[in-house]
């Protein structure tokens, strides 16, 4: 995991202090799952599942947050919908190279598989950040601004669901790994991941200096329940 997050701060451009600039204007709302719910169902809404999800897939940069944030939560409704699940294609060479120093051909291999795993789960950050460097590198400038517009909207759909400071304002994720991938790129390193019940993980942190900062809040409460619904043979549920 450590070696995975090194790359994705490697790969992504956005910087600490451009990302908490941006964080910062955005209004923080916690999540109205049943809200939610009824909006992407809705054919006559602006936040039809089917639309938002095309939108999306054909790089829309009309898309704002208010349809990211539909989209990135209402992903979790869906049936296809598992937080745990193990991703479809592994891309050995982005785990084995840094962007400093990837040749053309392992640039093609990355995003090629990188593609490959976002058809299958169109959320992987991890694979989203890789697929960034890789294109930068191959001179697909513009592509690669699509990737990190879409990578940056998906960030504040994220942070626009509390303040991660407290367990009430605690951030809501569709993945585990996003909670790694945030703190990353807000300029942090994970130190430690505590579980505290009902339903909250608690991740500390250091800064870019190496100094103790406080930690984060995630609430996993709506990640679990679609998971437990879902498969409900699970031993540990």
């Amino acid at each position: 995991m450590k070696r995975i997050l090194l790359l994705l701060l490697l790969a992504v451009s956005i910087g600490a202090s451009a990302e908490t600039t941006i964080f910062d204007r955005i209004k923080r709302t916690r999540p109205d799952f049943a809200e939610i719910k009824k909006q992407i169902n809705d054919r006559t809404s602006d936040y039809y599942y089917p639309r938002l999800m095309e939108e999306y897939l054909r790089n829309d940069t009309l898309m704002k947050l208010d349809k990211y944030r539909y989209l990135y939560l209402g992903y979790s409704l869906q049936e296809d919908y598992n937080p745990y699940r193990e991703p479809a294609f592994t891309n050995l060479t982005a785990n084995t190279v840094t962007p400093a120093n990837m040749t053309s051909a392992q640039c093609d291999t990355i995003i090629h598989y990188a593609n490959l795993a976002l058809e299958d789960n169109p959320f992987d950050l991890q694979q989203m950040a890789v697929l960034i460097s890789a294109l930068r590198q191959r001179g697909r400038t513009g592509l690669a601004d699509i990737w990190q517009y879409k990578f940056n909207y998906i960030l504040m759909a994220i942070v626009s669901t509390g303040t991660g400071l407290d367990e009430e304002n605690a951030w809501y994720v569709i993945e585990p790994q996003h909670e790694y991938i945030l703190l990353n790129m807000m300029g942090y390193t994970v130190t430690n991941h505590l579980f505290y019940e009902p339903a909250f993980e608690y991740l500390t942190v250091v800064d870019a200096r190496g100094a103790h900062a406080d930690g984060f809040y995630f609430n996993i409460k709506h990640l679990l329940e679609e998971y437990y619904r879902k498969f409900p043979d699970d031993p540990n549920s």
